[in-house]
């Protein structure tokens, strides 16, 4: 159980009365209720129900639902349909109306505010930790407003819009002002806010809330909303009570939370770690164990080198028998003989073969056609971005040019199979194998394997590369690995069908270390 589910049941059991025993000596809600209707009554609010009263009683009327709402309502007003879950015989269900004042604040209105600037309280100033006035705003009240739109000490105040019913207690000793994104209850008989706090967070959490709210888009729980809400109500003693277990137990449950999160990072950490120690004994060798009738790398980098010479690459120097120069490396690949043992970071099986990555694959970036140009957007052909990398197969790609643009840019339709990198910034490294035929932009570098080289077998050793791509980017604000720094990194080649093994372990492995 997490803390977030720890908090909401110790708050379900408080508010159905469950958390304290209840005491015959306290009194009971019924009796509250009366001595709410005296002091209302005191102020000069409910003259208008009791005359509905009296006029009822005579005529055995029954108050509206318009009535209720504006007038407060008898407990015997509320329906069974209407109450959320069952509470202690000394405890009734009340409206808001009955036991406290809720009125919104004041509109805001450049052109037809009046007054002196003053500050005043909006949505972002109540937060669940209570009130934040780091951001506190200001607009024009004239001096008639001051008692209608101001906040007290120990006031309520609920979030109308965005979040709403997120809510806090005002617990400054100066008064303050306040805006119509907010509701102000305001309670009779020094009932206990925090109570009603709590009440509001189950709610909240049981989208009580939510299912009171208007709105498609943004909920708004309006004055009407929240007025029509059943509350429930135990005696004064009985609230000071719940509210001082509740307050013993919420350090207990923050610590709960402190701990959990830090559980959290150390599984993510070890989660983390193993699939590293998992791709990297992948790519040593260890992971599965050879077998000699698949053959070796060797022969499988010389079937690729002939292949490679068949469609006219490497000819030339094939035929001179030349060496190639670092820049013809960097853009056709390498010859094995070009790796010195110094380059060579781990031991691998003798049946593996260390090569570079241009030698395994065709490896292209891709270009940004001119915004400026219409023509060259909004066609048929995917274009991909690097922010559309997932570290995984590529389905779809928002984002697509013409058949102009591919023509007239330096591009490449990338078949479906292509394993992706991004070359650039924040997201070096990140990964995608291509399901769809798709071309880049330039911060994206797409290889389309040879014969003999699994895909996804270059997905996870590039995956296990990552940082070493990360510290070998250059640049300053926009760092990058570029495709000539790719295609000369080493990779640890096995036989084919080792290949495939190493990956199907690999993806057999990988789902269980997100579940540490």
């Amino acid at each position: 159980m997490t803390a977030k589910d720890l908090k909401n049941a110790l708050l379900q059991e408080a508010v159905q009365g469950r958390l304290v025993p209840q005491i015959a000596s306290e009194g009971n809600a019924r009796d509250l209720l009366e001595e709410i209707r005296k002091e209302k009554l005191s102020h000069g609010l409910d003259l208008r129900l009791e005359a509905s009263l009296a006029i009822n009683a005579k005529s055995g009327k029954k108050k509206s639902k318009k009535e209720t709402a504006l007038a407060g309502s008898n407990p015997c007003d509320i329906t069974e349909d209407e109450i959320p879950f069952e509470i202690p015989e000394n405890w009734c269900w009340c409206r808001i109306t009955d036991i406290a004042t809720c009125e919104l604040g004041k509109t805001k209105d450049a052109l037809k505010n009046k007054g002196e600037m003053k500050d005043y309280l909006c949505s972002i100033n109540i937060q669940e930790e209570g009130i934040d006035l780091s951001k506190v705003k200001q607009m024009k009240f004239e001096a008639s407003e001051y008692e209608r739109y101001t906040v007290k000490k120990n006031d309520l105040l609920i979030c109308e819009g965005g979040d709403a019913g997120r809510c806090a207690i005002y617990d400054r000793d100066e008064p303050m002002y306040y805006q119509n994104a907010l509701h102000r209850v305001r309670f009779f008989c020094d009932l206990n806010p925090k109570f009603y706090l709590y009440v509001f967070h189950v709610y909240k959490a049981n989208k009580i809330l939510t299912e009171a709210s208007k709105g498609v888009t943004i909920q708004h729980l309006t004055g009407a909303a929240l007025k029509e809400l059943c509350f429930p109500l135990p005696p004064l003693a009985e609230q000071k009570r719940i509210v001082a277990a509740i307050e013993k137990f919420m350090p207990l449950i923050e610590e709960y939370g402190k701990k959990e999160t830090q559980l959290k990072a150390i599984n993510e950490k070890i989660g983390t770690l193993t699939k590293k120690a998992i791709l990297q004994e992948a790519v040593q060798g260890k992971l599965v164990p050879q077998i000699a009738s698949e053959g070796n790398a060797r022969d499988l980098l010389e079937e690729i080198r002939k292949e490679r010479l068949s469609h006219g690459l490497d000819f030339a120097n094939a035929k001179s028998g030349k060496r190639k120069s670092k820049k013809e490396t960097a853009l056709a690949g390498s010859n094995p003989c070009d790796i010195t043992e110094d380059e060579i970071p781990f031991d691998i099986p003798e049946n593996w073969y260390w090569c570079r990555l241009g030698e395994i694959g065709d490896w292209k970036a891709g270009s940004t056609p001119s915004r400026s140009n219409p023509e060259l957007y909004n066609g048929n052909i995917p274009w991909l971005k690097t922010g559309d990398l997932t570290d995984g197969d590529i389905n779809e790609i928002p984002e697509c040019i013409s058949k102009k643009a591919l023509e007239s840019c330096s591009m490449r339709l990338n078949p479906i199979g292509s394993v992706l990198i991004a070359m650039y910034g924040a997201t070096i490294g990140k990964l995608g194998i291509l399901k769809i035929e798709a071309t880049t932009n330039q911060a994206c570098c797409a290889c389309v394997p040879y014969n003999g080289i699994y895909n996804k077998y270059l997905f996870y050793y590039l995956m296990s590369q990552k940082k070493d791509f990360t510290e070998k980017a250059e640049g300053g604000a926009q760092p990058n690995i570029s495709r000539e720094k790719l295609v000369v990194h080493l990779l640890p080649l096995p036989p084919y069908e080792e290949q495939k093994r190493i990956v199907d372990t690999i993806e057999k492995i990988l789902p269980l270390c997100k579940k540490l």
